[in-house]
């Protein structure tokens, strides 16, 4: 009989710990992976959560007995998976983490050859399936190998034991801890001249790991930096990896998460602040004011800084909110082209396109140079060099833009009924709607202002998202409107 596993998501893996997620459902889902992409060579790396190693362990001795050798990144973060994956020309790779999850959650996010994502219908359901099937006899057993027999104890586990032993791993000769820190750092610097940096007065930044995978990989790059010649003060708040997450789980999207960073940037005098969620393949910027700026204006800001360097360039943007980008890009002399929301939807559309920059308004930032993956590290450093070559705060590169089209940012709402609030918004708003764009979601337009409304995937939230063409009143009476049929 099959043993059913619920963790499997669109996109990646993500449950409940000791429930949904254990050390025998990842050794399942580390054996099916390699079985069903005929893996050879896996590359894993875990985030800092005290699970997140017990679970690639026993994810590495689930690749290890299908046929596959394992090289171990150890703690890091998502995009140096990415990295390695394709920097070593492995068969695949798998980053252990929940990124901004709960605390008793995890998860996984798995890629292909070249960092191509794997999503349910390019082979993450097929690995489910054969995770599945795995016999529970036949599993036990093998797991036993590694765990010396002892009985795998739930809240051992929670704490961060791992049952399955290194040395049982090692014997198999086919594990090998390894790094990839300096070819990833030389690739992150690739993005930027430096001399722009050491023309223009030290830059201060306030750095915000949130007690996650980002602080090693920030202190790296500020050695890279410094070994170059490169000065940039760093003050370093919640810098520390601690897989207890002391101040909160790292989630810089919810404003009460903010005043750390924000009061961070005052105080000190920063010239700008960054915030990054657990697994950093997001970052979050503050001006120098402490103010949070909203994902959105920063992908209008990185698509021009790339536009500027090749004016044919091609940009991949989602449907939430897009107006600014369109205006930037088309002005730049780039071309615009929208993909549904999500990042296996955001890579196939760049590698489609040969698109130069991707950027969602949720702060996710993807890069042709970097496989088409996301990066929480690339953008800011981009930023970086833009305060140094225009020699203007941040603050004022976006002003102009957030009042030509403010937003709303994205407000969710949880419902016991989400589909019938998007019913009620449809009969409502469509019948008198100049654009009616259904690419993700609603997306309706009225001349001055529109709106983007669509369910979540996985929990019963709706997601709404208003922005106008400079006015501000207009947006938030708007987004008023919305709320109160949306949450009738």
């Amino acid at each position: 009989m099959a043993t059913a596993i619920t963790c499997f998501k669109a996109y990646d893996i993500r449950g409940k710990l000791n429930t949904q997620l254990t050390e025998e459902v990842a050794y399942r889902i580390g054996f099916a992976y390699a079985k069903t992409l005929s893996a050879k060579t896996v590359v894993v790396g875990s985030d800092v959560r005290l699970t997140s190693t017990p679970l690639k362990l026993a994810l590495s001795a689930g690749l290890i007995d299908a046929g596959a050798d394992v090289l171990d990144i150890g703690m890091a973060g998502t995009e140096e998976i990415y990295f390695a994956t394709k920097h070593l020309g492995v068969d695949g790779g798998i980053e252990v983490t929940a990124s901004h999850n709960p605390i008793d959650y995890n998860g996984m996010k798995l890629v292909k050859a070249d960092s191509v994502p794997i999503s349910g219908d390019t082979g993450l359901n097929a690995i489910k399936d054969a995770a599945e099937s795995l016999d529970e006899k036949d599993v036990s057993e093998r797991l036993g190998f590694y765990t010396d027999g002892c009985v795998i104890d739930a809240e051992a586990f929670f704490n961060g034991k791992a049952h399955v032993d290194i040395a049982k791993l090692n014997e198999t000769k086919k594990y090998q801890p390894t790094t990839c820190m300096d070819d990833y750092v030389s690739h992150m610097l690739s993005y930027v001249n430096l001399d722009n940096f050491k023309n223009s007065a030290p830059l201060k930044v306030v750095v915000n790991a949130g007690n996650g995978a980002a602080g090693p990989a920030l202190d790296a790059i500020e050695q890279g930096l410094k070994d170059k010649g490169v000065a940039i003060e760093f003050i370093k708040v919640h810098h520390n990896a601690d897989g207890t997450f002391p101040n909160g789980i790292p989630n810089p999207l919810l404003p009460e998460n903010r005043a750390d960073t924000a009061e961070a940037v005052k105080s000190s005098g920063a010239d700008f602040g960054i915030a990054w969620d657990g697994d950093f393949d997001r970052c979050f910027l503050f001006d120098a004011d402490g103010q949070f700026i909203e994902g959105y204006y920063i992908v209008g800001l990185l698509a021009e800084a790339f536009i500027e360097k090749s004016r044919d360039s091609k940009i991949i943007y989602d449907p939430r909110v897009y107006w600014n980008t369109e205006a930037i890009v088309e002005n730049a002399g780039g071309t615009p082209i929208k993909s549904k929301t999500g990042h296996a939807f955001i890579k196939e559309r760049m590698r489609k396109e040969d698109a130069v920059y991707g950027g969602e308004m949720s702060a996710h930032h993807y890069f042709r140079d970097f496989a088409y993956c996301d990066s929480g590290m690339i953008p800011w450093l981009l930023i970086a060099e833009l305060l140094c070559v225009k020699k203007q705060p941040l603050a004022d590169m976006v002003k102009a833009r957030i009042e030509a089209f403010p937003s709303s940012g994205e407000i969710n709402s949880l419902l016991e009924d989400a589909d019938a609030a998007l019913k009620r918004v449809t009969e409502k708003y469509k019948p008198f709607a100049e654009v009616v764009d259904e690419t993700d979601g609603l997306g309706l337009e009225f001349g001055t202002w529109r709106f983007n409304l669509r369910k979540s995937n996985t929990e019963p939230v709706i997601r709404l998202n208003v922005e106008s063409k400079g006015d501000i009143p207009l947006m938030k009476q708007k987004t008023e409107e919305l709320l109160a049929l949306i949450r009738a």
